[in-house]
């Protein structure tokens, strides 16, 4: 059973969890254990540890984030061991929970424990982060992104927010570390020819551009562009981005090996707009 101080700590969150929640979460370390026995899942298997770096980690999101409806749809995106996906999910049962991950192997680890827990309205999703957001069955489906997996916040908003629903939220599980991160972020963009010449990247890429300012307290913002398509370049001009200079083939596409002209904006910048 798990100790006073995972208790004080659930106390200090505002998190409840019934009996058969606690039950739960026990024989979810039982599998978890096991299971690591012979494949690569968690360093942190210690009882107590797990319950306060995967378990109350996991946890310090509170569902729903606005306050509304309990029954929305969240999808973890490389979740690994199910963190934080399955916490949540047996926290707040009423949720549907889609965990993806890019390991076959470890999909099936959490369909056994998804079984012995006898879990509904969760499935898991094996695949590739950059081509579930093109899904049409996964794209624009999900009230909540949640990820919890180790790299920068750019990459994973880009593996993240394909999957967000119009008025939607990703969540990112960071360390202590963020701070040195949201120096400078870089953003990626692709957008099909059926939709150019609407003002449809420059409205995105300026709405993207106020959000890691405003929200996330970027201090600066970068993106790049073939130097071969300065259709490009021109959205980022209209976003008040500033040319910095060329990277001699320093990107890669499908036409190769490509020079790459770079644009950037700065917090003190985007505050005199």
């Amino acid at each position: 059973m798990p100790s006073a101080i995972f208790k004080r700590n659930l106390e200090s969150i505002n998190v409840e969890l019934s009996d058969k929640q606690i039950e739960q979460l026990d024989k979810y370390y039982e599998i978890l254990v096991e299971w690591n026995s012979f494949m690569n899942l968690t360093g942190i298997t210690e009882y107590e540890e797990v319950m306060l770096k995967h378990y109350l980690d996991s946890l310090v999101l509170r569902l729903p984030i606005d306050g509304g409806n309990l029954n929305i749809k969240l999808i973890d995106v490389g979740t690994g061991a199910g963190f934080p996906g399955l916490p949540l999910k047996i926290a707040y049962p009423d949720t549907e929970v889609v965990l993806f991950d890019s390991l076959n192997k470890r999909i099936k680890f959490l369909d056994e424990v998804i079984a012995q827990l006898g879990l509904k309205g969760i499935s898991t999703v094996h695949g590739r982060a950059e081509d579930g957001g093109k899904s049409k069955e996964l794209r624009e489906q999900f009230d909540v992104s949640v990820s919890r997996a180790v790299a920068d916040l750019s990459v994973l908003s880009e593996y993240n927010l394909p999957f967000v629903k119009v008025g939607g939220y990703f969540v990112a599980y960071k360390s202590g570390e963020i701070d040195e991160e949201l120096e400078s972020i870089s953003i990626g963009y692709c957008l099909g020819s059926a939709w150019w010449n609407r003002g449809i990247m420059t409205e995105t890429l300026s709405a993207i551009i106020s959000f890691f300012f405003e929200q996330v307290g970027a201090n600066r913002i970068e993106a790049c562009h073939d130097t071969e398509n300065p259709a490009s370049g021109k959205v980022m001009q209209k976003c008040r981005m500033t040319y910095e200079g060329t990277l001699r083939q320093g990107g890669k596409n499908n036409r190769g090996i490509v020079d790459l002209a770079v644009y950037s904006i700065l917090a003190e910048e985007y505050a005199t707009l």
